[in-house]
């Protein structure tokens, strides 16, 4: 509710009511010794003290795919923290603060030593590392960030508690005009031992039982061809895993329009299940395994995997992930090719993962393998 200037008013009348009293007592005092009542000490003005402010995550919540990629970056390069911590220091020299943040039962505890110069107002980005526990979440929890600032000395200047929204480690936040779309190289996960097991079949399909990637000594024709043969190998032995298509992109908390929950290629494998977004990062941790170079395009409402056909061509195989349970591998072909050309540059987001591995954006830490996904059939060893 906003502030009465009644109550300002009342408080100013008590205080004359109250000097008013005091000064009859003196003025009915003849006795009192005037020299006492001047001498009567002062109260000092308080000396100037550094603020501490903390802000969380984004609007308080904190993405694990953001998480993990500022984990990753040493302090000075940072961009974005888990936890924001702002000095403003009034005073007239310069401190030197250690900060110590962490998220109670998720994080370690990550300290910074830092200098705020007499005057100056400086922000310091934390992003403790997590427990793996943060990366099997799939819900949005509550959780609670501990900030203490200690000075040279040791001595306690400042502690806080914050409260914190974890979100699931399925939830990527696009953000406005897909600014953030880079991220999604996080669900790109190669080395998963699902991703192995489907190339492991993929080669049955192919000629010579072999899925080699992009060989030196081919020309650009040879080496398209070849891509073709392993892009539609890949296709087949996933046809044959089972996986078709579920939409499940829904997910919870704030910025929701500009959020979405995407599956790890993991999850779709162990739950034969993905849409369309959920198998581009499919398709691209199989061909990134390989060593090809794969990126996702997002379209209005849609998602397609392209790879490109041969080392330094311009030109990308592009397929419609979403018909892997219904329809021939031309047919994807052709689908994802004939949409493409309906979209003008404007629309269209592209997100080579190779690119993004250059700038930092690596997977996410891989969960811990699920009873459900090491039970599909499909995917066992040795099948």
């Amino acid at each position: 509710m906003p502030t009465h200037n009644s109550g300002r008013v009342f408080l100013g009348t008590a205080a004359l009511v109250l000097l008013l009293a005091v000064s009859t007592v003196i003025a009915a005092s003849p006795a009192m010794d005037a020299s006492k009542a001047v001498s009567s000490p002062a109260l000092k003005p308080r000396s100037p003290e550094p603020t501490y402010q903390i802000k969380v995550g984004l609007d308080g919540e904190v993405y694990p795919v953001f998480a993990n990629y500022a984990s990753l970056q040493r302090p000075d390069d940072r961009n974005w923290g888990a936890v924001e911590v702002t000095i403003a220091n009034s005073t007239a020299s310069t401190l030197e603060n250690h900060i110590a943040v962490k998220v109670l039962g998720w994080s370690d505890e990550e300290i910074q030593t830092v200098d705020v110069d007499a005057g100056a107002v400086r922000t310091f980005l934390f992003a403790p590392t997590f427990y793996p526990r943060l990366y099997k979440n799939r819900e949005i929890t509550a959780a609670t960030a501990l900030v203490t600032v200690r000075d040279a000395r040791g001595k306690l200047l400042f502690t806080r508690t914050v409260t914190v929204r974890l979100r699931s480690a399925d939830d990527i936040y696009w953000g406005p005009k897909f600014e953030y779309a880079p991220f999604i190289a996080s669900w790109v996960t190669p080395h998963d031992p699902l991703v192995e097991q489907v190339l492991s079949r993929a080669k049955e399909f192919a000629p010579g039982r072999r899925l080699p990637g992009y060989e030196q000594g081919r020309n650009v024709a040879q080496q398209e061809l070849s891509t073709y043969v392993q892009a539609r190998a890949i296709y087949r032995a996933l046809q044959v895993t089972g996986v078709s298509y579920v939409k499940s992109s829904m997910t919870f908390g704030r910025n929701a329009d500009i959020s979405e929950r995407v599956r790890t290629p993991h999850e779709s494998l162990g739950q034969i299940s993905a849409n369309c977004i959920d198998g581009a990062v499919m398709y691209a941790s199989l061909f990134e395994n390989l060593g090809m170079e794969p990126e996702i395009v997002l379209v209005p409402h849609h998602a397609y995997i392209g790879v490109r056909v041969a080392p330094e061509s311009q030109q990308y195989l592009f397929i419609e992930t979403a018909l892997i349970g219904r329809a021939s591998f031309d047919q994807a072909i052709r689908t994802a090719g004939l949409a493409m050309k309906r979209y003008s540059a404007a629309q269209v987001v592209r997100i080579p993962i190779s690119e993004a591995r250059d700038v930092g954006i690596y997977p996410m830490p891989l969960a811990s393998q699920t009873a459900q996904g090491n039970s599909r059939p499909g995917l066992s060893p040795g099948h």
